[in-house]
Formats: structure tokens, sequence, C-alpha cells
């Protein structure tokens, strides 16, 4: 499976997430000559080296007309430094539910309208307005302010576009076949913008990030933008630690301002060896629930999506016999086995274990036999590859025929 993981631990923004994905890119200068005429008006697109503590990377700068647009980069500043500096110089994007005189606008209707026009995909477009919706939900709830009274400021200037639409036209054109995340650092401290001083995370930055592993090294500044963590929120399918990868290119994305550790976002392109993900074990004791009562439970929980589920033999408190009920499941999965195992089994608490589950990447295919047709599946990864025949066909099949499963497997391993 190819798969894109993005090191966070310099959090995110929207420049360093198209600077790193355009790294990974087999032809950048063709792509910025396409990004560049999309139709995002008066704007230029300019990628070039840049070092951070002994690393080089690609940074990218923005022109709107004649005027190079300030850095799109983390606020590395806090509450007892100075502020005499304009907020259009860093790349925290705020909204107003208002119009003050000193910001242009734009609405999420006028972001609709421009990248509706754009010179790009259906799928570009629809995910980069769905990145923009979450800003925008996320301000509205900041603000007290229905979704289409907000207004954006610098988010809905050219080069914000720019930046949203870029990554993704780059994830279409890389096309990775799952994206992941590590856990975000956001900084810390206070950050200036058109509102006052704001705590770090930012409100905005905050409200997107709602689910999402965070944590802060106490490094000064704003480390994770409003738009960097919409893009991520918006493509990343899980945030966890590197996956087992064979690692095939890697981006060096580059932030303008300089900290004692490098100032980039990194992104590892690869194939993925199996599965890696993090899965919590839901384990309850019971010693007055019948065998079928049980067996009920464990049927509608597998039913739900729960990876595994089996029951362990124990003594209990009194010398009384009783099971220890295991429900594996995903950590998205949590909430809603909790629940089922609650209503249909006796037991007052549940303990989660979470643990990391690796398994074989799984595919299935079919091969004609005399009997018919039978389901193949093929599970491989890490360096093994195993195929079985779907069991639910080979039973139907010695069913049908009187012929023993060990007949009918002898037969369809002749196949192949």
């Amino acid at each position: 499976m190819k798969t894109l993981y993005f090191e966070c631990n310099m959090g995110a923004a929207g420049d360093m997430l198209l600077a790193a994905l355009l790294e990974l890119h087999e032809n950048p200068d063709d792509f910025l000559r396409r990004l560049n005429g999309i139709g995002i008006p008066d704007v230029t697109v300019y990628a070039a080296p840049r070092a951070k503590c002994g690393i080089t990377g690609t940074h990218v700068t923005v022109k709107v007309g004649e005027q190079e647009e300030a850095s799109h980069d983390h606020h590395d500043h806090d509450h007892d430094h100075s502020h005499d500096h304009h907020h259009d110089d860093h790349d925290h994007h705020h909204a107003h539910s208002h119009e003050p005189k000193h910001h242009s606008h734009n609405s999420y209707h006028d972001i609709e309208h421009r990248i509706g026009h754009l010179a790009v995909s259906e799928t570009v477009k629809q995910n980069a307005l769905a990145v923009y919706k979450l800003i925008a939900e996320a301000e509205s709830l900041a603000h007290g302010a229905p979704v289409d009274k907000i207004h954006f400021h610098e988010v809905g200037e050219m080069d914000a576009i720019a930046d949203i639409v870029g990554v993704c036209m780059l994830l279409e054109e890389i096309g990775p076949d799952k994206i992941l995340c590590s856990p975000i650092n956001v900084g810390s401290g206070h950050v200036r913008c058109s509102h006052g001083i704001l705590p770090v995370p930012a409100p905005a930055t905050a409200t997107i990030l709602k689910g999402v592993p965070i944590y802060s090294d106490q490094t000064k500044g704003e480390l994770c933008t409003p738009t960097g963590a919409a893009l991520l929120r918006h493509f990343a399918a899980e945030y966890c630690a590197m996956p087992t990868l064979v690692v095939s290119g890697i981006g060096y994305g580059m932030g303008a301002k300089d900290f004692e550790k490098a100032n980039c976002v990194r992104a590892f392109i690869g194939r993925s060896e199996g599965v890696n993900e993090h899965v919590s074990e839901l384990v309850c004791n019971l010693d007055d629930m019948t065998a079928e009562a049980i067996s009920f439970a464990q049927e509608l929980l597998f039913d739900e999506g729960a990876l595994d589920v089996y029951t362990t033999a124990i003594g209990m408190k009194k010398g009384r016999m009783g099971l220890s009920l295991t429900c594996m499941c995903r950590a998205s999965d949590k909430d809603r086995m909790l629940a089922l195992i609650f209503r249909h089994t006796t037991t007052l608490g549940v303990r989660e274990y979470v643990s990391r589950r690796y398994s074989l990447r799984k595919e299935h295919s079919e091969i004609a036999t005399k009997f018919g047709a039978v389901r193949i599946k093929t599970s491989s990864g890490f360096g093994v590859k195993k195929t079985k025949p779907e069991y639910e066909d080979i039973a139907k099949i010695a069913r049908e025929t009187g012929l023993s499963v060990s007949d009918v497997l002898r037969e369809i391993h002749s196949r192949t």
C-alpha cells in the first residue's frame, strides 16, 4: 500500500506542507508552472532551497502582483515579546464576523466561487472547499457567528488559496493510498492577531484539532496554524507513530523562522508493510450470564465491526467460575463497542487496554474450480505471503457435494 506519512515535530503550516509534498513530486518545476496557471488572480508561487540546522529542504513563497507576500509561517513570538509588526506577517488565518476596514475579506461563498472557477479537477475543488469549511466552522464557533456570516481575512487571500489548492493538487498527483500523520506539536505561549493576544494554540486551531493527538514541547510560538491543522485534519486517516515503511522518498518543507530545532515538516512516501494501527481491547468479567446471552453479545459485537471477540475462563471472588469477555476494536469504534457491551451484558465496568496491532495486508480474488467460483484471501507484508481459500465457500461446497472439507481443499490447492 502506497503510504504518505507527515512528521509534524515542529507543527505544520499550509506553505510547509506544500513545500514538503513538492519535493516528493516527480517534476516539481512542471507542477509549479501548472499551479501558477490554474487561474488564481495575480498569484505566482516560487520554490527555493532553504537550510535549517544543516538540513536542506524547500521553502515556498508567493507573489501577488509584484508584491511578495509575507512569510506564511509560524508565529514565533509570545506575549512577552514585542508586537510591533503587522498581523499579515504571519500565517495565522483568522476570520471575523464583521468587516474591518484594514483587511480584505471574503465570505465562504466567495471562496466557493473563486475555487469553483479554477482550472483544477473536481476532486481538488471538493477537497479545497472541505478544508476551508473546517476553518469556517472553527471560526464560527470561536466568534459565535453562523458560518455564512464569517468573513475570511488572510485565509481568504489569493496566496492562501494557492497553499490549500496546491496541497490538494499534489496529493491527487502523488496518489497515496493512505495518509498518516504524527501527533502534532502546537507550540506554546501567546500570539498577537487582529483580535488581540490569544493563547497558543489559537481557538480556531484548537477546535480544528479536536480528537487529534497534540502536544507542546514548550517551543515559544504558534507552530500549527489553522490552515495546516485543517489540511491535516481533512486528509490524515490516522495520527500515530511512523508505521513500518519501505521509504521511496522524503520531502522537507521549510518554514521561514529559525528555532533551536529544524523548522520543517517532513513527508515520507513509501510502501507500508502490512497494517500498523492502534487498537483498544475492552475487557469485562462476567459470572451471571447464560452461555446463550454471551454468545448473542459476541455476535452483535462482530456485526458492528469488532476485530475479534473472545472469552476466557476465569475464577472469580467467592470461588465463582466466570468468563472474561474481550472485545478488540479500532479506536474509532470504541464508544460504539462500549455501548453494546453495557447494553447486552450484565457488567458494571469495562477495562480498556490500548495496544499497537500489526497485521498483514489482505486482498481478495476468485478462482474458477469444477465446483464453481471460490474466493481466495491473500495476506502479505513483512516479507511473507499467505494464501487461503475462504472457509464459507469451502464449507458450502462440502455440504452440496457430500465431500469432506479436506477433499475440497485438496482440489482447490491444486488450482492455486
